[in-house]
């Protein structure tokens, strides 16, 4: 891969600090995967700024054709690690799909998704969208001014379609809260029954990442939920509209995770040390001095090995605004996160989020107790070795102590509230309780039988 040293040189703020410490490496030539989204830059930083030749690593990072192919390659050793949903190794872990013990010691970033519609959908919901003085629609929208155009989709027998990447995405689940929030069925997954369509008023399938917006124009989805940059896609090309970003669903929402075989860790912990300390140094180049690498970052992005979409395409989103509706504009500075907010630090609290949406929507078949939630984000999530790994860089002048949570127990606070779009605060430490606040989906001992929900 092609190092743009002459950008990052013009770039890069930091003066050059102590040379790493060299760990003893158990193995130092890795490949790591990735799906072609604005949210894998901390591989392709840590690669095109040198940190991980900083550790000794000689890295390969390899384009991968979709996300089951790409947990399939750690399981089986092909791959050394990923840019991973974060629900894939939570899923992996408890049996749900492929079973592997799968870890992570790195959460890749925050926010970074937006629910995107067809020209002809968003004419349909307009009428039903409050808009401003300036005739502007107001934000966020919320999914009930989707559902009288569902409904009468449904009043003709057209089923509604809507496109997501993966069953145990964020997206999945993201565009699932959208939806039932606003009072729209996305519909339930059982063991017999794995569409997720069960009871449904939009029928959600999946759809790769890069290929959401040529399927949307063909009709056979009306839209999705995706990470940048294929909603901004969508705008350019001229045939859908934004409607929502994630962080208007839940403000500092968990992303993406780095993922490695729980074996790998333990066979190669200095390596596993080495990686995550490079991740770390790229996620903070990213988000320093306000953002001001941004624009390199971009330009990294754009080559074809990595994202390969066009530059202004992934900078529409990426440099600190997102363009809705064609023209329309607006600040979003925190659309894309990395490093601050402890947004590299694997959350236990985001963790059980996964657990509960899987619960929720009945991937997760019977109820489980709270302790079952901690226990599972325990064997996944790995602050542990992530605090090893800053600590070593802040001992070495690579980065601040004041940036770390050391004192963490792994649960953040609660969400308040007034953060997330359905007003209802969300309590990692009591994933049972979370459950039952929510007005659709499953609760108590409830399952998914045939067509019904019993209990």
């Amino acid at each position: 891969m092609k190092r743009i040293t002459s950008l990052l040189a013009a770039t890069t703020i930091l003066a050059t600090p102590a040379m790493a410490e060299m760990l003893d490496l158990e193995k130092d030539e890795l490949t790591f995967g990735f799906i072609k989204l604005t949210d894998m830059a901390p591989l392709a930083v840590a690669y095109e700024q040198g940190y991980f030749d900083d550790e000794g690593l000689f890295v390969t990072l390899e384009a991968q054709a979709n996300w089951k192919v790409l947990l399939d390659g750690v399981i089986d050793g092909q791959l050394d690690g990923a840019h991973m949903l974060a629900g894939q190794p939570l899923a992996a872990t408890i049996g749900y799909g492929t079973e592997a013990h799968i870890i992570t010691p790195f959460s890749m970033d925050l926010n970074g998704n937006g629910i995107t519609v067809s020209n002809q959908i968003w004419s349909e919901m307009k009428p039903h969208i409050p808009h401003d003085d300036a005739g502007k629609p107001i934000h966020p929208i919320s999914a009930s001014a989707l559902k009288p155009v569902v409904d009468d989709y449904k009043d003709q027998g057209k089923p509604f379609n809507m496109g997501m990447v993966f069953p145990v995405s964020t997206h999945n689940y993201e565009l699932r809260y959208w939806l039932a929030a606003g009072g729209l069925e996305p519909g339930f997954y059982s063991p017999e029954n794995i569409t997720g369509q069960i009871g449904a008023d939009v029928l959600l399938s999946v759809t790769p990442p890069p290929q959401m917006p040529a399927t949307m124009e063909a009709g056979t989805i009306y839209g999705y939920c995706v990470g940048e940059p294929w909603n901004q896609q969508a705008v350019a090309k001229g045939i859908g509209v934004p409607v929502i970003t994630d962080y208007e669903l839940w403000k500092n929402n968990p992303e993406k995770v780095f993922g490695l075989n729980a074996e790998f860790a333990e066979q190669y912990p200095n390596t596993t040390l080495a990686v995550t300390k490079a991740l770390i140094r790229a996620a903070m180049w990213l988000d320093e001095n306000d953002n001001a690498n941004r624009e390199a970052a971009v330009e990294i992005l754009s080559q074809p090995e990595y994202v390969g979409a066009d530059y202004d395409v992934i900078a529409a989103s990426m440099t600190g605004t997102f363009e809705y509706e064609k023209g329309d504009v607006r600040a979003v500075p925190d659309f894309n996160v990395f490093f601050r907010y402890n947004a590299t630090y694997p959350f236990y609290s985001d963790a059980v989020w996964y657990l509960t949406q899987m619960r929720r929507w009945g991937q997760i078949s019977e109820a489980k107790p709270d302790s079952w939630y901690d226990e599972v984000a325990k064997s996944v999530y790995k602050p542990e070795i992530y605090l090893e790994a800053a600590k070593m860089l802040v001992d070495e002048g690579l980065a601040n102590e004041a940036d770390f949570p050391w004192d963490s127990d792994g649960y953040k606070a609660p969400t308040p509230s007034e953060d997330i779009i359905d007003g209802i605060a969300y309590d990692g430490r009591t994933p049972n309780a979370y459950l039952e606040s929510l007005p659709i989906g499953l609760k108590g001992d409830q399952r998914v039988v045939g067509t019904e929900i019993q209990g």
